[in-house]
């Protein structure tokens, strides 16, 4: 049977819309899988303001079990996730290779850490990050 005549309009939207609405969930997806690429664009250095509520909301997504259990094994493994979830870039550049230990305060490696972030931010390089900042 052919469908009436008013229901090829009909059919010619909806082709329209499901392309046009898995665009925008593409789009949406890129955005939530690199954040550091929406701050890269921003233009100006990241506030520690919104450092706090992007560690807070990586504090959250640890704590619910996103990132697996050995996140939520110890509290040093779980900083650790929390750095790797709030800047992955910047945490392989400066824990990545020697993550941090039960009870370790690593003050020097904290500040190259937020230095990386604001580089990040700012689209910056990140040459000469590592190493910036000694308390010898």
């Amino acid at each position: 049977m052919d469908p009436t005549p008013a229901m090829r309009p009909l059919h010619r939207i909806q082709r329209r819309r499901i392309p046009a609405a898995c665009s925008f969930l593409l789009l949406l997806l890129a955005l939530l899988i690199s954040p550091t690429a929406a701050a890269k664009s921003s233009g100006r250095p990241i506030t520690d303001k919104e450092i706090r509520e992007n560690k807070a909301a990586c504090y959250t997504d640890v704590e619910n079990g996103l990132w697996g259990f050995a996140c939520r094994s110890s509290t040093t493994e779980k900083e650790n996730c929390v750095l790797r979830c709030l800047s992955p870039e910047c945490y392989n550049l400066i824990y990545g290779g020697d993550p941090l230990e039960e009870g370790e305060l690593d003050y020097v490696r904290s500040h190259e850490y937020k230095y990386c972030m604001h580089k990040v931010s700012l689209g910056e390089s990140l040459d000469g990050v590592k190493g910036s900042f000694s308390y010898s």
